[in-house]
């Protein structure tokens, strides 16, 4: 299982490298050949290809399909091995993408490995979609991803663990916005007053976005990105900002685009633009909380203690949750780090997972 995982954390695949992304794809799609999978290659001109296999007999008849979900992507750039390579320090692995989410992925190889050698037959068809793009927003493979939800009684999200191995049953849907001001250059002090601030325009629009946060209530906002100007004694004629938005429940998407896309110069000589908007919905809990404590279950049967837990990030899941389709995330790798220099799993949770994984898979 290490050697595998190992092997996957090698091949570096960053969403924007279609190449290494294809590189990866290819070698899974071999692995699950192995296991008598049915396999399609789904092929993209720009992004990476993704990959749908199925095991256990054919959908359509009846019965349907529980769907694994994962993505080949990381956001690691390429060439990140070389100062970051994979190791086992102690009960530790290391390497970029180990925990975000090729732990995940060699948990569901493992885990319909073992319900193959032990002859267990899951009530009908298990379908393992592995997206190209997750990191990226899923733009490429969302339609098929989708398609293929629709199709499923319960969607299972490989994604990595929450804090000492919960599970995930409940995401803030995530947005981005782009507010970028136009005004009109001078210079600072000769003619200022001919002059339209785009910074000083911006600045006051973001404390109007600001204070459309509820950090209470989960909803938040927040300025990423900030720019403009070009030197001190010219009036800025341009400016721009980035902000990132995360929703708790469905209904704040519409108040938080309608308010943010409403916004209003507060200087009538300026322009505003305003692009963007919610791009994953929020996964709500209910949905979820059948499927945890039946995992839960299987867990105090294998001396897991299992708790659930709500989270900030998106995931796949946000999409096929908000289908209405139940949907459990954080079955992947246990560790820390992800996105950071010491991402890491813990190398004796990875077979537990695996089991855990095969239990829910064989009595869904």
């Amino acid at each position: 299982m290490l050697d595998c995982l190992q092997q996957v954390v090698e091949m570096e695949s960053p969403t924007n490298s279609k190449a290494e992304v294809d590189r990866l794809g290819n070698f899974l799609a071999r692995e699950l050949k192995r296991s008598h999978a049915k396999v399609q290659i789904l092929k993209h001109a720009r992004a990476g290809a993704a990959v749908v296999a199925e095991l256990f007999g054919k959908s359509g008849r009846g019965v349907k399909p529980i769907l694994l979900l994962g993505h080949l992507d990381t956001v690691w750039d390429l060439g990140t091995l070389s100062r970051m390579p994979f190791k086992i320090r102690g009960d530790r692995a290391y390497g970029p993408g180990i925990l975000d989410m090729k732990s995940g992925i060699v948990c569901g190889l493992w885990a319909l490995g073992a319900l193959q050698a032990l002859k267990i037959s899951p009530a009908g068809p298990v379908r393992f979609f592995l997206n190209s793009d997750e990191e990226a927003s899923s733009l490429a493979f969302r339609k098929q991803l989708m398609a293929e939800a629709k199709k499923a009684k319960a969607v299972l999200v490989l994604e990595p663990a929450a804090v000492a191995g919960a599970l995930k049953t409940e995401r803030k849907g995530t947005g981005e916005f782009r507010i970028t001001v136009c005004g009109r250059s001078a210079h600072a002090g000769i003619n200022p007053a001919a002059g339209v601030n785009a910074i000083s325009e911006l600045t006051r629009q973001l404390l109007r976005v600001e204070k459309l946060a509820r950090p209470h209530k989960g909803l938040t906002l927040s300025v990423g990105t900030i720019s403009g100007g070009t030197r001190t004694n010219v009036i800025p004629e341009r400016a721009s900002a980035s902000i990132d938005v995360r929703i708790p429940h469905v209904e704040d998407r519409e108040m938080i685009e309608r308010r943010v896309c409403s916004l209003k110069p507060i200087n009538p000589e300026a322009l505003l633009e305003i692009q963007g908007g919610i791009n994953r919905p929020p996964m709500e809990r209910a949905r979820a909380v059948h499927l945890f404590r039946r995992a839960r279950e299987l867990g105090w049967e294998m001396g897991m203690q299992l708790a659930e837990a709500s989270t900030g990030g998106g995931s796949d899941g946000n999409f096929t949750a908000a289908l209405g389709i139940p949907t459990l995330d954080g079955l992947g790798g246990v560790g820390d780090g992800a996105h950071a220099l010491d991402e890491h799993i813990i190398v004796r949770e990875l077979p537990r997972r695996a089991a855990l994984l095969a239990a829910l898979i064989a009595t869904l």
